[in-house]
């Protein structure tokens, strides 16, 4: 194929620019580890046929129209809510993602900072470097157990049935899930069932969302929500921040409406190192890191550049958004 231009926005895994380069692209790849700025992204993008980009990446209506020669951009992730996916659309520009890459890797993170939570270990950790390892306190710090809890997933879908199956086989947990439709394959293999969204937060002893991040999402977990869960629950998001309201869910765990919180993601994101969720004895909190695994990485590059690839090649994206564009 001809030879084109490709913007990387990160450093991504190597395989990336090996694959492209393997291809004939040129590849543009920005070397610095603090992100560019907006305004870096756009002058670079000018100069580029495709853009390979990352959730931190702002893809909206007036970068698009200032870089609407663009062939296509792919996505660095299984999320696109950064990208105006409607204005690349209309102007023809195809989005491929990374779908099924992180699924393990994420599954893994929730299901980490579940027993993380439920066992209170980053604080019972930071007492140790603290210098506060005392003596034997039997009714000190107790936590919970999971065995035979029910786990309520917002979001059945390819990441949350790896979580489903995760919790079922370990602590044969019964599973409730709320979607926009039913999942056959989950109710088939795992019993779960699919409840409406505040039967959803009523029953559950673990809520943990696993759903794409959309206007009807957005602070879904919010006063309201924790006022019906039980204060002996979890709530656990890898999903994205903006799901819940962290005012909201600050309070609920102050006031015990709830038990505890696992969090991947925050809102906003990065969170503050002040923010009083790190310091809660009943909270863990990591760096949005669901998908760092080498496996999971390398994959996500991999699927990137074969959307590039496919699409100078054949015409095609393997794992595209806006299929119609084609």
């Amino acid at each position: 194929m001809a030879r084109k231009k490709v913007l990387l926005s990160r450093i991504f895994p190597k395989l990336a620019t090996q694959l492209l380069e393997e291809a004939g692209c040129e590849v543009i790849a920005w070397d610095k580890e603090q992100p560019m700025s907006y305004e870096e992204l756009t002058s670079k993008a000018k100069n580029c046929d495709a853009l390979f980009c990352t959730l931190t990446d702002k893809i909206d209506s007036t970068f698009l129209n200032a870089c609407s020669h663009l062939d296509i951009i792919t996505q660095f992730a299984v999320g696109y809510d950064n990208i105006a996916i409607e204005v690349a659309t209309k102007l023809g520009i195809p989005v491929g993602y990374a779908p099924n890459a992180m699924n393990e890797a994420t599954a893994d993170i929730a299901f980490g900072l579940m027993i993380a939570t439920a066992r209170k270990m980053f604080f019972m950790n930071q007492k140790i470097k603290d210098g506060k390892w005392g003596s034997f306190d039997p009714v000190g710090h107790l936590g919970l157990e999971l065995k035979g809890k029910t786990l309520g997933i917002l979001g059945l879908g390819r990441i949350g049935m790896v979580m489903a199956k995760k919790c079922k086989g370990a602590y044969d947990m019964k599973i409730l899930y709320h979607n926009r439709n039913s999942n056959p394959e989950a109710e088939s293999e795992l019993g779960a069932t699919w409840v409406d969204f505040e039967t959803l937060v009523a029953e559950s002893d673990v809520i943990s969302a696993h759903c794409a991040l959309t206007p009807e999402t957005k602070d879904i977990f919010n006063k309201s929500a924790f006022d019906k869960m039980k204060p002996t629950s979890l709530f656990i998001n890898t999903a994205r921040g903006a799901v819940h309201n962290e005012t909201d869910l600050i309070n609920a765990l102050k006031k015990g409406s709830i038990w505890g919180a696992g969090l991947d993601v925050t809102n906003p994101e990065p969170m503050k190192p002040d923010n009083p969720l790190l310091t809660m004895e009943n909270v863990c909190v990591l760096p949005h890191i669901g998908s760092a695994t080498i496996t999971a990485r390398n994959e996500m590059a991999r699927m990137g550049a074969t959307n590039i690839i496919s699409f100078y090649k054949q015409g095609t994206v393997p794992y595209i958004v806006n299929l119609e564009v084609l």
